[in-house]
């Protein structure tokens, strides 16, 4: 089973009630989405947002086993494994072995800690909005291994490697694809 982006939300919301993880599936399955339609895959835009949306489904509940809880759950609810594959794959050398393959994945994987970081920038700014926030305020605040000191620099550069982007391209485009998650609360 594929399951749409509605369902996806309300199989996280099965596993996991705190608002920031509820809020941050939401945002990273709306980047995910924006980035297919950037990237030439509209066609599975669904299936891009599901994978975003989900990518954190074990996360609250089994941090200790996360990317490896959440395959197990996943195949409890009859998930197919492309998805399985690609919502594990964001744990890549963090806690599991599956490496991203689809260009989908590799999305996931670099974006997955860049939203986070880019939205504690966000949050700091009088407008606390991504919609007035340029790459110049996140490269600095990036600088800093104090802040948002959860959100892994090394993964996120890791990803851009595996893209092919710069790490500019990457951080700028995030922004872009956040302004369309913008009115997530």
């Amino acid at each position: 089973m594929i399951p749409t982006p509605a369902e996806a939300y309300a199989l996280l919301k099965e596993y996991n009630s705190g608002e920031f993880h509820l809020k941050h599936g939401r945002i990273v399955g709306t980047v995910m989405r924006w980035y297919a339609e950037k990237l030439g895959y509209a066609e599975e835009a669904d299936f891009w947002e599901t994978v975003g949306i989900l990518h954190d489904l074990d996360f609250e509940q089994f941090p200790e086993e996360h990317c490896r809880k959440e395959q197990e759950l996943l195949r409890q609810h009859g998930v197919d494994e492309s998805i399985i594959h690609a919502t594990a794959s964001h744990g890549y050398a963090l806690t599991v072995d599956i490496k991203p393959e689809h260009q989908m994945e590799k999305v996931l994987y670099a974006v997955d800690e860049l939203t986070g970081l880019i939205g504690a920038v966000a949050i700091m700014r009088p407008s606390k909005s991504v919609s007035d926030l340029e790459l110049k305020s996140v490269k600095k605040k990036y600088k800093n291994p104090g802040f948002a000191a959860g959100c892994s620099r090394e993964v996120i550069e890791r990803g851009a490697d595996m893209l092919g982007w710069t790490l500019d391209d990457l951080i700028s485009e995030t922004i872009l694809a956040m302004r369309a998650s913008d009115d997530i609360d």
